[in-house]
């Protein structure tokens, strides 16, 4: 008896066009990974963080507040916020699913990240809709990467014992600025790209010197997505 594997298979072409974003997953998971180990964290605490919470900021975030013993009440009221943007990736993508149920949209939702997002949305702007099967082969690729890489930081943190000498914890600011150069690349809208990112820039600085920083970064966040879907209106 013999057995044939299907590498056309929408799944099998979803892992595929993972692939390319696994070396960022990698080097990013291994620096969270390393973060939480020197925060305290066992293996198997980190373990189960990247398993259910799933978040490469919000668990850089825990490592930084337990570091600084910051109750816990605060780092899920934080790690809240930090994921709402998820709600705006998922129904961005919704409407390429429209065929699909709610709970079989949900399973899609759970794992969707800011890199698997960034590639479904690129191959969303070339079709109506998206395949089901395709976009479960993208995020469990991306998932199990990310679960493998934290791990591996975790054990490599023996011999890493003060990660902002390697500049680790730069690895995730890095990893977006990448996403979103890819972004602006792909979209070929590189002057109104420029002008939103000016503006954007202009009013973080500005809220950061009489508000605060992160105030700073909500509110520049908010009037560029306006300005954004205005100039694209």
């Amino acid at each position: 008896m013999s057995f044939s594997y299907k590498t056309n298979t929408p799944f099998v072409i979803g892992v595929k066009d993972c692939v390319p974003t696994l070396l960022g997953y990698l080097s990013i998971g291994l620096a969270a990974g390393v973060v939480q180990k020197t925060a305290g964290l066992s293996i198997a605490e980190i373990t189960l963080l990247s398993l259910i919470l799933y978040a490469g900021s919000a668990q850089f975030v825990i490592a930084g507040m337990l570091a600084t013993t910051t109750s816990i009440s605060a780092i899920v009221l934080t790690v809240f916020f930090i994921n709402l943007r998820h709600i705006l990736l998922s129904a961005s993508l919704a409407p390429y699913f429209r065929k699909v149920s709610i709970v079989r949209n949900m399973l899609i939702g759970a794992l969707l990240t800011d890199e698997t997002f960034g590639v479904a949305i690129n191959k969303a702007t070339k079709t109506t809709s998206l395949n089901e099967q395709w976009m479960h082969g993208l995020n469990l690729t991306a998932y199990l990467n990310w679960v493998v890489a934290n791990i591996a930081g975790a054990l490599m943190a023996q011999w890493i014992t003060n990660p902002a000498e390697l500049g680790l914890e730069f690895a995730l600011p890095a990893m977006f600025i990448g996403i979103l150069v890819l972004a602006i690349s792909s979209r070929r809208k590189i002057r109104k790209d420029i002008i939103v990112a000016t503006i954007a820039g202009l009013i973080a600085v500005y809220a950061s010197v009489y508000i605060s920083s992160s105030t700073g970064i909500i509110i520049a966040t908010l009037v560029a997505a306006t300005i954004g879907m205005v100039l694209k209106k």
